[in-house]
């Protein structure tokens, strides 16, 4: 049923419209991203921002970024390491993944560092990130409340105020961008960069435009990355048997002390499954939705006439057992082909389908493969033997029902490891 539905959503696919966000661009004069804009200037915008993100050939342009970045991170896991009792104790390993993700994705979209691993946070990258989940909290409060409550009670203000934070910060570092490319033409050199210069130079985006997409692209890249690695993790360490293949995988592949290049990622089939895995039992938003704006459709037997707003269910399905066996199991080699089973490719469909797909999804690949490779090649995972289990709820994303800890052991270099590669030598 859901194929049915996604398969006729047409050209210019809507999902719920997302008002609240709307209502703070119109109030302060700025444009629409991906996740706001419909229509034909939805179409247009995605046709640009698809450029530098989805062609697999651009995004191993990324690779060198990715890499630096998950190089800084594992220093900050030391770090918090040797801060607990056992040294090998991590608290809360998600907040750690979550200024990875967002130190991530910021420096392929603003092409400069922002400070998210430093030991001390600049103040302004803290206020960012707290703008963030501040924003999320007071989306939830302020939908469900009525309209008059915006000038009594405080949660609208929050909301705007948290929303104006997040441009300030973004702005702040496209002007500067914008500034640096100008003195460029100028001096009459050539302008070369990666993502944001060339959203900037080619001309195709109003100032405006590229504003809103920015900062709509950090929020869409940031609990991709930080919460499946999260939950990868703590199923890993709850599967030793696992996580051990998933090692001789990685320094089969990548030896030594080399980094992990884009072809590399492509030779490790159990790397992607688990990814893929923890996606299917994970999807970072349960649930889409899409409007039928075009026609009505007959779906399962159901009519459903045109304008019906159609909810899927994506974590119900990718748990349902008629598509996947022991379907609450974590079990990386239901993807390895060998192993497939045949199910509807509609079973699991964490990034969305079609043209409304997400717009960052191979660079959250990248950068999950990459990061995950890397802690394993270092680290045994083992769970916190205090923890007990951990579950999902919905906050708009999906996230952990409390902090997840985990007991990181510093690998000994086996025979193995200690042979040359000709990837990226750190």
């Amino acid at each position: 049923m859901l194929e049915t539905v996604l398969r006729q959503e047409g050209k210019y696919p809507m999902r719920t419209d997302m008002e609240f966000w709307k209502e703070h661009r119109r109030q302060r004069g700025f444009g629409f991203g991906p996740l706001t804009e419909e229509g034909q200037k939805w179409y247009t915008l995605r046709s640009v921002l698809n450029q530098k993100m989805l062609r697999p050939v651009e995004v191993k342009m990324y690779m060198g970024s990715v890499n630096e970045v998950v190089t800084d991170f594992l220093v900050t896991l030391d770090e918090m390491r040797t801060q607990t009792p056992s040294g090998n104790m991590v608290n809360e390993i998600q907040n750690a993944l979550y200024r990875f993700a967002f130190e991530g994705i910021s420096y392929i979209l603003f092409e400069t560092r922002i400070g998210c691993l430093d030991k001390k946070i600049p103040e302004a990258t803290r206020e960012f990130i707290d703008s963030i989940g501040v924003m999320f909290k007071n989306t939830v409060i302020t939908g469900v409340l009525p309209s008059w409550t915006k000038n009594v009670l405080p949660y609208y203000k929050r909301y705007m105020e948290s929303w104006d934070n997040i441009f300030a910060f973004g702005n702040k570092l496209i002007d500067q961008k914008m500034l640096k490319i100008k003195c460029r033409i100028e001096k009459g050199e050539e302008v070369r960069g990666e993502y944001l210069t060339y959203l900037i130079s080619s001309g195709k985006l109003t100032k405006n435009e590229i504003y809103g997409s920015v900062a709509e692209l950090l929020l869409a890249g940031v609990d991709t990355t930080s919460n499946t690695l999260s939950w990868a993790l703590y199923h890993l360490a709850r599967e030793p048997e696992i996580q051990k293949e998933l090692y001789q995988e990685v320094i089969g592949v990548i030896p030594g002390q080399s980094l992990p290049s884009a072809e590399d990622i492509s030779r490790m089939p159990l790397l992607r499954a688990v990814i893929k895995e923890i996606l299917r039992l994970y999807p970072v938003i349960p649930t889409n939705s899409r409007f039928l704006v075009e026609k009505e459709i007959t779906a399962g037997g159901y009519y459903l006439p045109k304008n019906t707003l159609v909810v899927l269910a994506h974590y119900a399905i990718s748990r349902d057992e008629t598509n996947f066996p022991e379907p609450n199991k974590f079990i990386p080699q239901r993807w390895i082909r060998e192993n497939r089973t045949q199910n509807n490719p509609f079973s699991s469909i964490p990034f969305g389908y079609g043209v409304r797909a997400c717009v960052g999804r191979r660079i959250a690949e990248l950068e999950m493969y990459t990061c995950l490779s890397r802690i394993i090649k270092k680290y045994e995972v083992r769970p916190d033997p205090t923890g007990g289990e951990i579950k999902s709820m919905a906050r708009i994303v999906l996230i952990p029902n409390k902090p997840i800890n985990l007991q990181f052991l510093q690998r000994k270099p086996s025979y193995k490891e200690s042979g040359s590669s000709s990837s990226q030598m750190n």
